[in-house]
């Protein structure tokens, strides 16, 4: 086999998914800390994407207080795609957390064994003493 042909951007070799901080469906990993390279109209701004939405949030306020409207809504654009990847996180945040909650093993409370001998205070918290002779059960009289 030829090594030239093997040599490319994506032919890296280490750990399960190619060494690439990419997840395996070629989406970048959905993390609140992750840093962002944009290309706006204007400028490039790096960011996390709560500051890239805000940055662009305010640089189409700015542009639209100024007058240029085709330049406010570019930035609103920017800001709304931000806005978008901040929504995703926060969705796949909770989906992380209920998948966590249903893989723990539900824990019940104990159930207190009932060791009730007759003796008064052995009752369970809330139910009141049973009288000794009397049916749990009121009973019709029977008609004669």
């Amino acid at each position: 086999m030829n090594m030239k042909r093997m040599r490319g951007r994506h032919h890296r070799s280490g750990g399960s998914n190619g060494g690439s901080i990419r997840q395996q469906n070629g989406q970048i990993p959905l993390n609140r800390n992750h840093v962002f390279d944009s290309n706006g109209p204007d400028l490039r701004i790096r960011g996390t994407a709560q500051q890239l939405f805000e940055k662009y949030l305010q640089l189409g306020r700015d542009a639209s207080g100024s007058g240029d409207r085709v330049m406010a809504e570019a930035y609103f654009q920017h800001a709304e795609h931000y806005f978008r990847i901040l929504n995703a996180m926060t969705q796949a945040a909770q989906q992380n957390q209920q998948d966590r909650q249903e893989r723990q093993p539900r824990q019940r409370p104990t159930a207190v064994a009932d060791t009730n001998d007759g003796e008064p205070g052995d009752d369970a918290p809330g139910e009141e003493p049973a009288e000794k002779g009397k049916p749990d059960v009121e009973l019709a009289p029977a008609e004669a």
